[in-house]
C-alpha cells in the first residue's frame, strides 16, 4: 500500500522540484547560464610591467635648473635642491578633518608661504614660521564642512577659491578681503591667470573665467556633466591665447581665452566612465608649447598635438602623478611603484625600473605614491606610509629612504633650494 501511494505521488513531488526557484539543484544550472551572460562593464584593464633597462645611466648633464612657483604650462622641470634632509621648520595649523588630505599645495613667496587650516583661515606665515595674518571668511556653516582652499597670486593679491563655492580676491600684505562672489557649484581645480583674468573650474565641469579686478565673470564653457563627484582636482594650462581643461570624464579642450569659443574638444574615454568618475583620475596636464602630456588610472599616458588636438601617441601607463620633463625626455612612476622614462617626441619607453621592490609583496598591494619632484640630481618619491624615497636622477637606483610621517602625506615641493611636504597640521621645510 505505501508503495503504490509513493508511485502515485512521485510525478508531483518531481514536478514541484523542478519548478522551486530555491531547489539547489536547479539554482546551479540557472547560475550557470547566468554566468555565461555577464558582461563586466567597468572592469579595469590590469598590465602587469616589467624591468626594461634598468641598469642604463641617462646622460642629464648641463640641464637647465628652474625655480618657479607658477608656470601656465605646468612645465617645472628641475628645481634646485641640494639638501640634507634636515627638518628645520614647521608651519603649523589645525588638522584637517580627514588624514588623506594630499592634493593640495602651499602658495610659495620669497619670505613665507601662504595655507590654511581645517575651518579654512587663509594664514599667511614669514620665514620664521611666525603668522603675519590669519583671516576667515566662512560662514559658521562652511567651517564645519570641511573647506578645501586654492590659491594663486596675482602682484599684490591673493586670488582664492574653494570646494564650498566661494571666490575671493584678497589683499597679501594685510589678508583684507576685497571681494568675495559665491558661484553655483564648488570649485575643483587648480587656478590659472592670464593678464587681467582668472580661470577655474567647477565640480559640474564648467570652466569659467573672471576678472581679477571685481570678481565678475567673462564667460564659461560647459562640458559634459557627472552624476558622481570626484576629489581629483580638475587641471588647466594656457599657451598663448588658449586655455586646455581637462575635466573629471576625461574630455580634453581648448578654448579661446578672449571670447570663450571651442578651438577643439578631444573625449578620452568612452560613456561608461561617467558612472565611474568616483574611482577615475587624471594627472596635471603639463605641456612643451607643441604637445600636451598627461595620464590618468586606466592605464593611458597620452600625447596630444597643442594646436589640433590630434593624438601623437598613447602608451599603457597607469598614472595619476604629473609628469615632469627633462629635455626630450619624460619622468614619471606608474601607481604601482615603476618608475618610466619615455621619448617625449615619439612616445617609446626607455626605462623601466621597479622602485617599489623594497617592500615585501603582501605590503606592496597598499603602497601608494602621492607625488615626486625632481632636483638637478635627484628625484623625491613620496608615499602613503610616509616614507620619502630619494633617487639618483641618471641611474633611478635608490639613494636613501626617509621616515617622514606615521601617516599620508603630500608630494615633494621644491623651492628656493628647499623642500616642502605637507602633513595633517603642518607644512614642513627641510634644507
Amino acid at each position: 500500500m505505501i508503495r503504490i501511494l509513493i508511485l502515485f505521488l512521485l510525478p508531483f513531488i518531481l514536478a514541484n522540484c523542478s519548478l522551486n526557484e530555491d531547489s539547489k539543484i536547479w539554482n546551479k544550472k540557472k547560475k550557470a547560464n547566468l554566468d555565461k551572460n555577464i558582461e563586466v562593464l567597468f572592469e579595469k584593464k590590469k598590465i602587469s610591467y616589467n624591468e626594461l633597462n634598468p641598469d642604463i645611466s641617462l646622460n642629464l648633464l648641463k640641464i637647465d635648473i628652474q625655480n618657479k612657483i607658477f608656470d601656465n604650462k605646468n612645465n617645472f622641470g628641475i628645481q634646485k635642491y641640494s639638501g640634507k634632509i634636515k627638518k628645520i621648520k614647521n608651519f603649523r595649523f589645525s588638522k584637517f578633518h580627514s588624514e588623506a588630505e594630499t592634493d593640495l599645495s602651499p602658495l610659495f613667496l620669497g619670505d613665507g608661504i601662504i595655507f590654511f587650516d581645517s575651518k579654512g583661515s587663509i594664514i599667511r606665515f614669514d620665514n620664521n614660521q611666525k603668522i603675519v595674518w590669519k583671516k576667515n571668511y566662512l560662514s559658521k556653516f562652511e567651517k564645519k564642512n570641511h573647506p578645501k582652499l586654492s590659491f594663486m597670486k596675482f602682484k599684490d593679491k591673493l586670488i582664492v577659491v574653494d570646494n564650498l563655492s566661494n571666490l575671493f580676491l584678497i589683499n597679501i600684505e594685510n589678508g583684507n578681503l576685497i571681494w568675495k562672489k559665491k558661484n553655483e557649484y564648488p570649485f575643483n581645480s587648480e587656478i590659472k591667470i592670464y593678464n587681467d583674468k582668472f580661470f577655474v573650474i567647477d565640480l559640474k565641469n564648467v570652466l569659467r573665467c573672471y576678472l581679477i579686478k571685481d570678481g565678475s565673470e567673462c564667460w564659461s564653457v560647459e562640458t559634459e556633466k557627472t552624476l558622481t563627484i570626484t576629489n581629483s582636482k580638475n587641471s588647466l594650462l594656457i599657451d598663448e591665447n588658449v586655455v586646455y581643461f581637462i575635466n573629471n570624464l576625461g574630455d580634453l579642450t581648448a578654448v579661446d581665452i578672449f571670447s570663450g569659443d571651442l578651438v577643439w574638444q578631444l573625449p578620452t574615454q568612452s560613456s561608461e566612465i561617467i558612472n565611474t568618475t568616483y574611482i577615475f583620475k587624471n594627472s596635471k596636464l603639463v605641456s612643451d608649447g607643441k604637445s600636451i602630456f598627461f595620464s590618468n588610472n586606466k592605464n593611458e599616458f597620452y600625447s596630444v598635438n597643442l594646436k589640433n588636438g590630434s593624438i601623437n601617441w598613447i602608451n599603457d601607463i597607469s598614472s595619476s602623478l604629473t609628469p615632469i620633463m627633462i629635455k626630450n625626455l619624460i619622468i614619471t612612476f606608474s601607481e604601482n611603484g615603476y618608475l618610466f622614462v619615455i621619448d617625449k617626441e615619439r612616445g617609446n619607453i626607455i626605462k623601466i625600473k621597479d622602485i617599489h621592490k623594497i617592500y615585501k609583496d603582501k605590503n606592496r598591494k597598499k603602497i601608494k605614491l602621492t607625488g615626486f619632484s625632481i632636483s638637478q640630481n635627484k628625484i623625491y618619491l613620496t608615499n602613503n606610509d610616509g616614507k620619502l624615497i630619494i633617487l639618483d636622477l641618471q641611474t633611478g637606483n635608490i639613494l636613501k629612504v626617509e621616515k617622514i610621517s606615521r601617516n599620508i602625506m603630500s608630494k615633494p615641493f621644491l623651492y628656493n633650494n628647499h623642500l616642502f611636504m605637507i602633513k595633517n597640521g603642518a607644512v614642513v621645510q627641510y634644507e
